[in-house]
């Protein structure tokens, strides 16, 4: 219910005060500790509910007044594609998360322990920024928060150990045997195709804006791609392709001919991300 919390303290023009989340009251205000309140605004930024407004604050997202206002369309977080967005945001888009992004799209070994991951995402953030220093501990617990958001541990601890994580619910990560994990790769029933299109539009903006097609290797298997971030085997996203024409009204359509297999964009496809977040909820 993070998400939810830091939604309702957006004031009438949709914008969340910078000070609600540091003022002396935002303890009583959240009802969490002073940590969590820092988490809460955290993570809201990281799901693309709240977006950096300059010195005033905070401006709610078009797609966070669509689910989670109470009239909205999930506002209580009880509908999958509500975590699938969040999961997009933070593994496709890498939004904040840099650990999220790293681990779903550069990870290959079939299983894999914190301690084996740290070394190689020391050497990528290393390549993103040379010039910051990161603690090995730091590393170690950001790819503890990660892996734990999606396979909670089965008991000891406190509850909040084992409570079920929002992006638990979504099976992508599980735990093999002690302390070493792997990847649930297949089809996902509780991805909708209008969460998977939307996705798909995303990853086509950000790596092939104005191409009228895409390939369907760089669908399934690109980095940031939605076949690699929501873990889809290539039989899934080939079904999931099928369904795209009678989805949008033909604004997206799968052709494979002459074994040339690729997704065709028409002009209209270019505001239709938000409709299919929608139609998600359907």
């Amino acid at each position: 219910m993070w998400l939810k919390k830091a939604y309702d303290h957006g004031n009438a023009e949709g914008v969340v005060p910078k000070s609600t989340f540091s003022d002396e009251d935002a303890i009583a205000a959240f009802g969490v500790g002073k940590n969590m309140v820092a988490s809460i605004r955290h993570w809201a930024l990281a799901c693309d509910v709240l977006r950096e407004a300059g010195p005033a604050g905070y401006a709610l997202s078009p797609t966070a007044i669509k689910i989670f206002h109470d009239d909205g369309l999930d506002p209580y977080s009880e509908n999958p594609t509500t975590a699938w967005y969040a999961h997009w945001w933070l593994a496709g888009r890498g939004n904040r998360a840099t650990t999220w992004y790293w681990l779903f799209n550069h990870v290959t070994a079939p299983t894999f322990s914190r301690e084996e991951l740290e070394a190689p995402l020391a050497e990528f953030a290393h390549r993103l920024d040379s010039n910051r220093k990161l603690s090995p501990l730091t590393l170690s617990r950001d790819i503890d928060t990660c892996l734990r958001s999606y396979a909670p541990r089965s008991a000891g601890g406190s509850p909040e150990d084992y409570a079920e994580p929002m992006l638990g619910e979504l099976g992508l990560i599980y735990e093999e045997h002690k302390g070493y994990f792997a990847f649930r790769r297949g089809p996902k029933a509780t991805l909708h195709d209008g969460m998977f299109a939307y996705a798909l539009l995303d990853f086509w903006d950000r790596t092939a804006l104005g191409q009228s097609s895409l390939a369907f290797e760089a669908i399934a298997y690109g980095e940031g791609s939605p076949g690699r971030v929501f873990k889809l085997d290539e039989d899934s996203v080939a079904e999931r392709l099928f369904n795209l024409a009678d989805l949008t009204r033909n604004a997206l359509s799968w052709t494979d001919t002459a074994g040339l297999r690729q997704v065709h964009r028409l002009p209209k496809a270019d505001k239709m991300a938000e409709k299919m977040i929608e139609k998600a909820y359907g």
